[in-house]
This record gives C-alpha cells, structure tokens and sequence, in this order.
C-alpha cells in the first residue's frame, strides 16, 4: 500500500491578515476594515491571497488596542485613529507611491451619478455609499432607478399609485425585468441625508437600504431582488 501523500502546511498568514482576522472575530467585515483604512475592500483580501498590507500592520495593531482597551467601536472614530498610521510605500525610485481613489462624483454644481450591476449589487453597492454621504453633506436632493423583475413590484405599470406614476419613465426588458424611477427634479426628490441615514443603519449595503424603502413605502414585495440600481443628485434651488 503506497505511502499517504501529506497535505502542505497551510501558509502562514502575514501581521495584515492576521490583524484583520482579531478585527473579523470582535465582528467586522473586510468592507469595515476597508473603510477603516481608506482603501478598497479588494486590498483587505490580498492580505491573504498575495500577502499584501505590510503598510496597514501599524494603523490595524491601533485600532485593535482602540477597540480592546478602549471601547471604541465606530468605524469613522477607528478610521481617524488608523489614518494617523497609514504611510503611503515608495517607489523603486524612492518617491512616495500614489493610492488610487475614484474620480469625483458629485460636480460643483451638485449634479452626480452613480450606477451598480449585478456584482456590485451582490456586494451591497458599495461604490455608491460615498456619493450619497457628499450628497447629504451638501444638502443635496437625490432620485433613483432600480431594475428588478415585473413580478418583484406590488403596482402594475404606470400605475398612479407608485412613483412615478407615467410610463415614459419605466422602461421593460426583454428578459422580464422592469426599471422603474423615484423622484426627480420635477417632484422634488428625495433627502440624501434621510438615505444616508438608511445606509448607515444598513451597515453601509446601499442594496439593503433602497430596498427597504421600496417595501417599506410599499413598492415591491420583500422577497424582490434588485438587479441594477442607479443614484442621481442635484442641489435643490
């Protein structure tokens, strides 16, 4: 009978992963220590997969002791506490190296846009977060589009009773999903503050908290699942 072949150890984790495997147990997600980072949600997983984060080991080890010895839970005080810590890593040549961020999405005029398909949906429409918190810090009014299938809404089509009540602003797909749009210009939109507050309450899933509101205001049917959702701004005259 030939040998058992033996299993490779299992790698070991470096200082960032390990970080934010204590930082997952006290209860947070690779999106909160994202956040708490000021990067990407994808980074926090390359600690693991391509041993990355050697540069975040300082701001993670104080935001555990923040968090362990002191109480401290939220991640906007965590995130001031970590960016005292963050360094930005050189370059060969020994500049500093530049750290990718999104463009702007909101203009000097308020007007923003924001769209998530269906793998940003799945991750709880995390790229559209930041633009509606400027959105509520400006004061800004905000509408949205969503994409679900006909059957996931409680109105019929154009139907007076839902927003927005014509049907030049539902538009029907072939594959039986129906867009719809709440709020506008004309009508006044919505308060982004108010959203943001539902974002935060949702733990960041803009996903989560639009659908909410849907069949909250009743909308959709709870069991409905959102497949495209846009954001639009602009400052109330």
């Amino acid at each position: 009978m030939p040998p058992r072949r033996r299993r490779p150890p299992a790698p070991q984790l470096n200082d960032a992963a390990q970080l934010a495997d204590q930082l997952q147990a006290a209860g947070y997600t690779k999106r909160d220590i994202a956040r708490i980072i000021n990067r990407d949600p994808s980074l926090v997983s390359q600690f693991y997969t391509k041993n990355k984060g050697a540069a975040f080991v300082p701001a993670l080890t104080q935001v555990l002791a923040a968090i362990q010895s002191a109480g401290i839970t939220d991640t906007t005080e965590l995130a001031a506490i970590a960016a005292g810590h963050i360094t930005r890593r050189t370059t060969a040549a020994g500049t500093k190296a530049r750290v990718r961020t999104k463009a702007l999405l909101i203009t000097p005029t308020g007007t923003g846009t924001g769209r998530a398909g269906a793998q940003a949906i799945a991750s709880g429409s995390a790229r559209l977060r930041p633009l509606i918190a400027e959105a509520a810090r400006q004061g800004l009014r905000l509408a949205f589009t969503v994409r679900l299938a006909r059957s996931g809404y409680v109105h019929a089509s154009g139907s007076r009773t839902d927003s927005p009540g014509i049907r030049r602003d539902v538009i029907q797909r072939t594959d039986h999903t129906e867009e719809r749009s709440y709020g506008s210009a004309a009508t006044g939109g919505f308060d982004a503050a108010d959203f943001a507050r539902r974002v935060d309450q949702s733990a960041g899933d803009v996903t989560a908290a639009i659908h909410q509101w849907l069949v909250d205001t009743g909308r959709i049917h709870p069991g409905a699942h959102i497949t495209h959702l846009e954001i639009r701004t602009w400052r109330p005259r």
